[in-house]
């Protein structure tokens, strides 16, 4: 999909403006679905996550108040996400072999998921600097172009159709585009290790 969205791009960008529009729309556009996309799918995981955490928080209330432990089929569908589901089964397993309160065991996992939740939590926050330092950065060149035209000069012109322009128009998308891969990276959580 991305690389549709870049080609689409390069075309929009070279029928309007010519080659160095191209290069702009095509990166500027598969960031933005990049990003879209990413949000996205965050979000669906997250999801999932919280419905699992519930679960499991249920499953526990449910095996205090004394109810017959669910089939394991259910209790692994409980879990919600991979490791959460691994840790539920392990759960039972140990519950069935060695007699350990099976509640117990579920109220650890949700508790240890939770807190690791809390930690991620943290680390975005403590990262939300650095990404909206990278932003505020990758949106000054819209700054500079409006400066250009308010000193009355014609600063696309320039970057769009000469050649030193356009050296400095793709050269600059480049490292707009590495250094916001590169912010991504800085602020990225940790994997969910569950």
């Amino acid at each position: 999909m991305l690389l549709l969205v870049g080609l689409l791009g390069a075309g929009v960008g070279a029928v309007l403006a010519g080659p160095v529009a191209a290069v702009a729309v095509a990166a500027y556009g598969t960031l933005a679905v990049r990003a879209l996309l990413r949000w996205r799918t965050n979000r669906h995981v997250e999801r999932i996550r919280r419905r699992g955490l519930d679960q499991l928080c249920g499953l526990a209330a449910d095996l205090r108040a004394g109810l017959p432990v669910p089939p394991v089929v259910e209790i692994a569908s409980a879990g919600g996400p991979d490791r959460l589901r691994q840790l539920t089964s392990a759960a039972v397993r140990l519950a069935d072999r060695t007699g350990a309160p099976l509640a117990d065991l579920v109220e650890r996992i949700e508790a240890d998921a939770r807190a690791t939740d809390r930690g991620l939590a943290a680390a975005a926050a403590q990262a939300a600097g650095a990404r909206a330092t990278a932003l505020l950065l990758a949106a000054l060149p819209i700054g500079g172009i409006g400066l250009g035209y308010g000193i009355g000069v014609d600063p696309v012109a320039v970057l769009l159709h000469s050649t030193v322009g356009g050296v400095c128009a793709v050269l600059a998308v480049a490292l707009q585009v590495l250094g916001l891969f590169w912010a991504e990276r800085l602020g990225a959580t940790p994997g969910r290790a569950g």
